[in-house]
């Protein structure tokens, strides 16, 4: 059958077009970018962030307000500070935040032995689904319930203390020419937290300098987030309040925690694909003298998945033999 040149000649081109496109796939795919977005889709980011974050509000935010009534009035006021800091709220939200802080006798009063259980609950409902980030991200057998609890009530202490000590270095530091060498102290502070965290939330198996760049995304991802918060914070919380009363302060802070978790999230997939990078970002990473990511007697870590996401998939299309490109249905 005579095939007429026109076709033919838009024939050669599609296929032409095609060998591109998957000359630059498979270019895709090899790339440290594409193993990080693997790493991200293998641990379902969207839902985990927002599952995080709404973790945060529910159980973390009411167990710091919960110990900061416990503590000397200076101390609950370095910690209000931080928080409404890095919030970035103003105006009534603002005060809507203090206001819950500020009734701490009431807060004594009513808590009571079995609302100080509660609050260790909830804290450490909060340290498990962020243990369970770090431990899907760097493919690591799930650890024990009470070393859980443990670690619960340890980041409960470790976080109270960094709120106490930045809000404390921002009243003394935080005006006039001194304000640079705060925001200095503040973004060390928040690399070293966030470096003893996942560390110890993955049970001290992960060598500590493996976990630099977890620390470095993730410290600085969050000093930059509260540095923009300023700006569109007050606008949002604002917003809300106007149109949903209260709730509305609640949904500004909800927004606010699930883009912080979303930081953590992303920080923490990212950080293990650039330690095991076989180039120069993942000996740079491991140091020259490190074999291993993992401390001596630990388990080995966990295989990955059985089919890594591809482009097509990112794409939402998939390739066969009969059909070599074909929409998802």
């Amino acid at each position: 059958m005579h095939v007429p040149g026109w076709a033919s000649a838009t024939h050669t081109r599609v296929l032409r077009l095609r060998r591109h496109v998957d000359a630059v796939r498979q270019w895709v795919e090899k790339t440290i970018l594409w193993r990080i977005w693997e790493r991200m889709a293998e641990n379902e980011f969207v839902d985990r962030s927002v599952a995080l974050g709404a973790k945060a509000f529910i159980s973390f935010f009411p167990a710091i307000i919960v110990v900061a009534a416990f503590t000397p009035p200076s101390v609950r006021a370095s910690i209000v500070g931080t928080i409404t800091h890095r919030a970035g709220l103003a105006g009534n939200g603002l005060a809507t935040v203090k206001a819950a802080f500020a009734t701490s006798d009431d807060t004594r009063r009513a808590t009571g032995i079995v609302g100080l259980l509660f609050t260790f609950f909830f804290i450490n409902s909060f340290t498990t689904a962020l243990r369970r980030v770090y431990t899907k991200a760097w493919r690591r057998p799930p650890g024990g319930r009470a070393s859980g609890y443990a670690l619960g009530a340890t980041f409960l202490v470790g976080i109270v203390a960094y709120l106490a000590l930045i809000g404390g270095l921002r009243a003394i530091l935080g005006s006039g020419p001194l304000t640079a060498l705060f925001a200095l102290a503040a973004w060390l502070g928040a690399i070293g937290l966030w470096w003893i965290v996942p560390w110890l939330l993955l049970q001290r198996q992960v060598r500590f300098r493996a976990l630099s760049t977890s620390a470095l995304l993730t410290g600085t991802g969050l000093a930059a987030y509260a540095a923009s918060a300023t700006l569109w914070m007050p606008r949002t919380v604002a917003e809300n309040q106007n149109q949903f009363g209260f709730f509305g302060v609640a949904l500004a802070l909800v927004t606010w925690l699930s883009g912080a978790a979303t930081i953590i999230v992303v920080s923490a997939c990212t950080a293990p694909v650039l330690a095991e990078d076989a180039g120069w970002i993942g000996r740079l990473v491991r140091g020259p003298n490190m074999s291993s990511l993992l401390a001596d007697g630990a388990p080995p870590s966990l295989g990955p998945p059985m089919r890594a996401p591809t482009v097509a998939d990112a794409l939402g299309i998939r390739r066969d033999a009969d059909h070599p490109v074909e929409q998802l249905q």
